[in-house]
């Protein structure tokens, strides 16, 4: 009799491609998957994985059990999504995934009222950008994300996954209080040809967002710092060292010697919610859903 769990281990190494990365995914060590393995490989007498210079690579029965595992895993899922539409209950485990912002805006007040709502579901949620989280859905490491594109940069989504809209989240241009247009009740983003800008990191879907914007506007963009974190931007800010695009999700009370004006044409990420189609009976997706977005409207209403 074959194990889940091992499958699921051996599935993660297929698509995570190492050892260490299918711990990361799994959330577990790498001793706890090279174990799994070893007591698969004990289970099927055949040996699944080979060394690979540093790495592992799978074998041609390491391939074909893989495969296997993952037509058995979502026939698992789909089994498990389907007995507790039946039973009508949000319970058991949710795993979610959700970008800086969302995490720190809309999560504290979606995972409280989910766990008065539903005392038997058991929600944990993992901070990560919008990109990996896509593919953490897709791979079944997460069964619910929080991700977003721009008004005028929608993000790719794989087929097989269903989406619902949480809320639309304005963006102002923040910069230090003694920039010429601070005082302004509203600026373009033209006005700012000259200025330097403060950044998300390279490779990061709203850097590339961010280049695409102001180069529209005829702007060839000059990055002084690139920060990962607002806070860390504004701090940057504060201290005069440029500009930058500054959501309102989660951004918090802004530090001093920080203004931000907003822009007539509003920019707006769109934050919404993404999990595979097959799991979409599950209640505890909906009641999720839900959660975020009440979670959403509050954060509108300020």
């Amino acid at each position: 009799m074959l194990n889940l769990d091992r499958l699921r281990t051996l599935s993660a190494v297929a698509r995570h491609g190492s050892v260490s990365a299918a711990a990361d995914g799994l959330h577990v060590t790498t001793s706890a998957v090279s174990q799994q393995i070893a007591k698969l490989e004990r289970e099927t007498g055949q040996q699944l994985l080979a060394k690979n210079g540093r790495g592992v690579r799978l074998t041609d029965a390491g391939r074909l059990l893989a495969d296997h595992a993952t037509r058995i895993l979502s026939q698992v899922e789909l089994a498990q999504a389907e007995l507790e539409a039946h039973r009508g209950q949000a319970v058991g485990e949710l795993r979610l995934g959700a970008f800086p912002t969302a995490a720190r805006g809309l999560f504290p007040a979606a995972l409280v009222a989910l766990a008065a709502e539903h005392p038997q579901l058991r929600a944990r949620l993992t901070e990560m950008e919008p990109d990996e989280s896509v593919r953490g859905v897709v791979r079944g490491d997460i069964d619910l994300a929080v991700v977003l594109d721009w008004y005028n940069r929608p993000l790719s989504l794989p087929e097989g996954l269903a989406k619902a809209p949480l809320l639309d989240d304005p963006a102002d241009v923040a910069m230090p209080s003694t920039h010429p247009l601070a005082r302004r009740q509203s600026v373009e983003l033209e006005e700012f040809a000259d200025d330097e800008w403060i950044s998300w990191p390279q490779g990061e879907f709203c850097h590339d967002w961010l280049m695409f914007t102001l180069r529209s506007k005829g702007m060839e963009p000059r990055i002084a710092h690139m920060a990962e974190e607002h806070h860390t931007q504004l701090a940057l800010i504060a201290a005069g060292l440029g500009i930058a695009v500054a959501p309102r999700l989660g951004r918090g009370p802004v530090p001093e010697g920080v203004s931000v004006v907003p822009v007539p044409h509003t920019m707006r990420r769109h934050v919404y919610a993404i999990w595979r189609e097959d799991a979409d009976r599950r209640p505890s997706i909906r009641a999720a859903v839900e959660a975020l977005r009440a979670a959403g409207k509050s954060v509108e209403a300020c």
